[in-house]
């Protein structure tokens, strides 16, 4: 995939990434492309990411704090664990310009607003929003321009939000190549617990029970882990802080769907104790329309081995 050229004029002038991650890193290399900001400033809690963003090139300046490198932005981007988004807010919101747009990238979006709202002055706008798109992979060196091409960003503004703050972040994230989408908090929520956040607990719950189970089949689990368990060790080795924080604030929503997921999964076993086939067969045909429908929207790839590369 590649970006579209450098834009003619910079959409702001002057934008701050706090946190310098996978996501973070992405924003900073697809700024960089596509000319979004007439500066760049990153900044991160750890000396050694910061000096690695540096080697690295991301950003025009690299902050020692975040509350200084929010200083005269008029767009910040909050790209750290959900957990420690009210920690940064505190902290930057004493320096924030009047008008400054506030976003971040948490896939939990009701605990963030909240967060937000609780330290961002009012002068300040709000704006939450979550890139649905990332990788297994974490920290500054992960980072890169495409990763939302034809990616899902979702907005969550408040009500009563500011139409043109919401326009302009409307514009940086479609100039990166995402395709925004806007919702209340509550109803992205909900979404991402059956789209995202149920399923990583389902694999890191599966992939813990063959770690069980190997010390009875004597490695034969790892072995052959061919399909199905293999995809699953690649969700469940997503970064264990973030996917931490996301469950306990989401914890509403995902209880909702777990409980719906251990209904149905039950009736599965049902099926298959009583030897229901015809049951089992209209399930499988079911979900199998719904895979297709994904790579219709482009979302995923119909090639074999679900795109991965071969040497």
């Amino acid at each position: 995939m590649v970006l579209d050229p450098p834009l003619a004029k910079p959409l702001v002038e002057r934008l701050a990434v706090i946190g310098i991650g996978l996501i973070g890193s992405s924003i900073l290399h697809a700024a960089k492309a596509r000319r979004l900001a007439g500066t760049t400033v990153a900044s991160d809690a750890s000396e050694a990411v910061r000096t690695r963003a540096t080697e690295l090139g991301l950003g025009d300046e690299i902050a020692p704090s975040a509350a200084e490198a929010v200083k005269g932005a008029d767009l910040v981007i909050i790209c750290v664990p959900v957990g420690a988004m009210a920690a940064v807010a505190a902290e930057i919101g004493p320096y924030l310009e009047a008008g400054a747009i506030v976003s971040d990238v948490g896939s939990v979006k009701g605990a963030v607003l909240a967060a937000l709202k609780a330290h961002i002055p009012g002068g300040a706008h709000v704006i939450p929003a979550h890139p649905v798109a990332g990788t297994e992979y974490s920290g500054p060196d992960a980072g890169f321009a495409t990763l939302f091409q034809n990616r899902w960003c979702i907005l969550t503004p408040p009500d009563g939000a500011d139409e043109k703050a919401v326009a302009k972040l409307t514009e940086v994230w479609t100039a990166m190549g995402a395709n925004v989408e806007t919702m209340s908090a509550e109803h992205h929520d909900l979404v991402l617990a059956i789209t995202s956040h149920v399923p990583h607990l389902i694999a890191y719950n599966i992939v813990g029970t063959a770690a069980d189970l190997e010390a009875v089949t004597q490695s034969e689990v790892i072995k052959f882990s061919a399909g199905g368990f293999r995809d699953f060790t690649r969700i469940a080795a997503s970064d264990p802080t973030m996917w931490r924080d996301v469950f306990l604030n989401n914890r509403e929503a995902v209880i909702e769907v777990l409980g719906r997921f251990t209904e149905d999964l039950i009736a599965l076993q049902r099926a298959i104790r009583w030897e229901q086939g015809d049951a089992l067969f209209d399930l499988f045909t079911r979900t199998r329309a719904i895979r297709r429908s994904i790579i219709e929207l482009g979302q995923e790839t119909a090639a074999p081995d679900f795109g991965r590369e071969h040497d």
